[in-house]
């Protein structure tokens, strides 16, 4: 029979891991990894007649994204341009980068469905004899080192001829030149710290979910139980 256990320790795992993997998927499709030099209308330019913002503004580059902003021409409004800047995965600007990528897409993938499973976890706590909170928790800690890997490596990568263009000719493997780093690089940053965090947290929330009290509700034939 199925037993839905809810405890303060088990949901805040389960959102925890939720909050973790869409994280980690959001910082890898963004393309504010790296924010580039200020482009703005030099006084050689004609003045904009489109319409369109002539403010300075920052390209960003991601690990196969980017945003730009068109040039404009009459009627045509400027404005800004997001999308990827390689068409498949050979086109991705650096080796690094590309190694980046399979690790994040890999760790990212081990926790999306770690989130999946900790839904279920409120209502099965164990496969097998083993427990879900458990293989759970192994497998965010196997999805960090691959995350870990994958931040180690991209910094290597800024020295390629795309992060070039970008942040200028002193930009270098681990020198971001004039570039700055943008939100997503530390939301990955975040988001790994977070998913060891969740590892370490899932032990607890299978002492919550298999303590006496819980003990208690199951023989007395309760089929929901929520516990603080």
């Amino acid at each position: 029979m199925c037993h839905v256990i809810v405890t303060c320790r088990s949901m805040l795992w389960t959102l925890l891991s939720i909050v973790v993997a869409f994280a980690e998927l959001i910082a890898f499709m963004s393309a504010d990894w790296l924010i580039g030099t200020s482009k703005g209308r030099s006084g050689a330019e004609p003045e904009d007649r489109s319409g369109g913002s002539s403010e300075p503004y920052h390209p960003t580059l991601g690990i196969y994204a980017r945003c730009i902003r068109n040039p404009g021409v009459q009627h045509v409004p400027r404005e800004t341009l997001c999308g990827p800047y390689a068409e498949n995965f050979g086109e991705i600007a650096s080796g690094f980068w590309q190694a980046t990528a399979i690790f994040l897409a890999v760790g990212i993938f081990i926790l999306c469905i770690v989130a999946l499973v900790s839904v279920f976890t409120m209502c099965v706590q164990s496969i097998m004899k083993k427990s879900l909170f458990n293989v759970c928790g192994l497998l965010q800690g196997i999805a960090g080192l691959f995350l870990i890997l994958g931040l180690i490596l991209y910094p290597a990568g800024w020295g390629c001829q795309k992060a070039v263009g970008y942040c200028g000719h002193y930009a270098s493997a681990y020198k971001p030149g004039d570039c700055s780093l943008g939100w997503a690089f530390y939301t990955a940053i975040g988001g790994t710290v977070l998913t060891f965090i969740c590892a370490v947290f899932s032990a607890q929330a299978e002492i919550a979910t298999s303590s006496d009290k819980v003990q208690e509700e199951i023989e007395e034939g309760k089929n929901l139980i929520c516990l603080l």
